[in-house]
């Protein structure tokens, strides 16, 4: 099998671009993941070679879990993680590049910012690799070069300090065209067939992909134990939104609840589809829907909701969250819960959180609750902070903004999902 870590000293280095344009060229046999909590990375993972994208996340779960997760997903002829942030970021959380590669025992290729320097970079490379001994760096691409000749200085100076030790693959120009941003990742509307396939080319056109080949091949024994709690399928129905406007889902609690539940109808609330009356459980991710561009007015399927919640079961993250309630700034929501929301211009939350109902999880919105009713959990970013109210509820609706993943917390579907 063969599988390659995608990192770097630091966010904006260029591993989502290289990650990118690899996921493009090997897009018929690749499976990406995402180590991290990031859910944007994941979409722009799919756009790009049409096949979901697995986050892998040690904080949110075990070593062994995450084993699993990787081992169950892990159907290509070649697996590519993306890191978060820089190679060691998060040891402190116990999610990083660094520790899901080192266990999960896959190679790593940094990704180094060349410009400006030279004989520093090798410098830069003894650093990364002597911090940690049991890493698994194996090779590294030069970014933001002006040309060979920048490069090869560089790769003399790495073979000198570093022998056999690490592979230089190559480098990539500076200047190239690029895609945008939005939020924490990449534009998902310029992520085009004709855009990919030149920056594809633009990107690889000086890497050596037969020697990437050749670092990437691993021997895997896949996990036979299952380190979650047993479960047994139940004859009910859940509705779960997925739309442009509700696509923060870890693709994970999708087949999860495919997996407990005797039938799934996806609604697409963009598009005004209701919600089936013999629906048990609705599930609302997160999203965007506190946006101009994603707001608009869902007559059916507000009303199809207002009346499902009435009486049955409702869990939302987030933008869901944000749509049970009555209204954002000026737009109106549903209603359903007695909460009024402002958009913010800074973050209120970011990063991992525990919540007092002993979740553990990631928050990232721009949104506070104004003179909110008491809530039923607190987020800290430490165990030992009080927090602040994230999360609230009525009868039988639970809205948090507080991402999670399911399968490592069967309460919360016998909580919140009634099952």
């Amino acid at each position: 099998m063969k599988a390659l870590c995608i990192s770097a000293i630091a966010s904006n280095q260029g591993k989502t671009i290289l990650c990118t344009a690899l996921l493009y060229h090997y897009k018929k046999s690749v499976r990406a993941f995402k180590i991290g909590p990031d859910y944007i990375d994941p979409q722009f993972h799919e756009k790009v070679c049409g096949r979901e994208s697995i986050n892998l996340d040690t904080f949110m779960m075990s070593q062994e879990q995450v084993n699993w997760m990787f081992d169950k997903y892990n159907d290509q002829e070649m697996a590519i993680l993306e890191g978060v942030m820089g190679f060691y970021d998060g040891m402190d959380k116990g999610c990083s590049a660094y520790q899901v590669s080192t266990f999960l025992q896959i190679p790593t290729l940094l990704v180094l910012d060349g410009s400006g320097s030279y004989i520093t970079i090798s410098a830069v490379l003894k650093g990364l690799k002597s911090y940690k001994n049991d890493n698994t760096i194996k090779a590294i691409v030069l970014n933001k070069l002006s040309s060979k000749m920048h490069y090869e200085l560089i790769k003399k100076q790495i073979l000198k300090d570093f022998a056999d030790e690490i592979c230089v693959l190559g480098w990539i120009k500076k200047d190239l065209q690029s895609l945008g941003s939005t939020h924490l990742g990449l534009d998902l509307n310029e992520a085009k067939k004709e855009a990919l396939e030149t920056l594809s080319k633009e990107v690889l056109e000086n890497i050596n992909l037969d020697a990437l080949e050749k670092i990437t091949t691993i021997q895997r024994e896949k996990t036979q134990n299952y380190p979650f709690e047993k479960f047994k399928k139940i004859e009910k129905k859940i509705a779960i939104v997925k739309d442009e406007n509700f696509s923060f889902l870890y693709h994970d609690n999708l087949v999860f609840l495919q997996e407990i539940f005797k039938e799934v109808e996806i609604i697409n609330a963009k598009e005004d589809e209701s919600i089936s009356e013999n629906t048990h459980a609705v599930f609302i991710p997160g999203g965007y829907i506190e946006v101009d561009e994603s707001y608009k007015k869902m007559s059916k399927f507000k009303n199809s909701l207002i009346k499902h919640a009435q009486d049955k079961h409702v869990y939302a993250e987030c933008a869901g969250l944000l749509y049970l309630s009555n209204k954002i700034d000026d737009k109106k929501m549903s209603g359903i819960l007695d909460i009024d929301f402002e958009l913010k211009e800074k973050r209120s939350r970011l990063g991992y959180y525990y919540a007092s109902n002993g979740l553990k999880g990631h928050a990232f919105h721009y949104t506070s609750a104004l003179n909110p009713p008491k809530g039923v959990d607190l987020l800290s970013k430490n165990q030992s902070d009080i927090g602040s109210y994230g999360a609230w509820r009525d009868k039988k609706v639970y809205g948090t903004y507080l991402h999670v993943f399911f399968r490592n917390n069967m309460h919360i579907l016998k909580e919140y999902f009634g099952i």
